[in-house]
């Protein structure tokens, strides 16, 4: 069993761009960010139902890893809509009727809800616990797979600084955003700590993945 986490970037490290509105509710520049990733075979099939569409190639693959062998998942509170409609008990998150994580996910909120039982398997847990306690009752959920820490930048962040995180990949966008949330603020020297590798995708994107170091015995 293994944590991981994935992220899409810019080339200034702007995981989240500044909240939208209900309207707007990603902000303009959020389709940019992820216009890559959204555009392969495995995003086409996973999260819009599209079959035989999409791009395949470098992007591909790591959109596959993406859902390979993960067992439950923990995000936070923004990645879910709360931050917009919290206050709306009907409110199911922005993925449909059958979200494509199929799997339980941890939704780290100080809003009390009840869990919600989506189509496909999802079950949308609503806790407020600490990045430890959280994990411990993901790995429970996940059954001996992997825990995805799901996102957003600031939970990916304080998995991190918690020494938690076992691999972490980052699908650097070719696009200077300049203002929203950094990944990597107070972060410096992260890489001391791990394996890094990257590989250049046919869109531009840089794959960069951190793998923690084995300590030997």
């Amino acid at each position: 069993m293994r944590v991981r986490a994935d992220l899409n970037i810019s080339l200034d490290g702007i995981a989240a761009p500044p909240v939208g509105t209900p309207e707007q509710p990603f902000g303009e520049d959020w389709g940019h960010l992820v216009a890559a990733y959204l555009a392969t075979r495995t995003m086409q099939e996973q999260v819009f139902g599209k079959n035989d569409t999409g791009t395949t190639g470098v992007d591909d693959a790591y959109a596959r890893r993406y859902f390979e062998g993960t067992g439950a998942e923990i995000m936070g509170a923004h990645k879910f809509g709360l931050d917009l409609y919290g206050d709306d008990p009907d409110w199911k998150g922005w993925w449909g009727p059958n979200p494509p994580f199929h799997m339980p996910v941890f939704v780290l909120t100080d809003r009390e809800r009840p869990t919600l039982e989506m189509e496909g398997g999802t079950t949308f847990h609503f806790i407020s616990a600490e990045p430890q306690d959280a994990l411990h009752l993901a790995m429970a959920a996940a059954d001996g797979q992997d825990v995805r820490i799901g996102g957003g930048p600031t939970v990916v962040k304080d998995y991190l600084r918690a020494g938690l995180v076992d691999e972490l990949h980052v699908a650097i966008a070719p696009i200077v955003l300049n203002h929203g949330i950094s990944l990597w603020d107070d972060l410096r020297g992260l890489e001391a700590d791990f394996d890094v590798r990257s590989e250049a995708a046919e869109s531009g994107t840089s794959h960069v993945t951190f793998t923690r170091k084995v300590l030997a015995p």
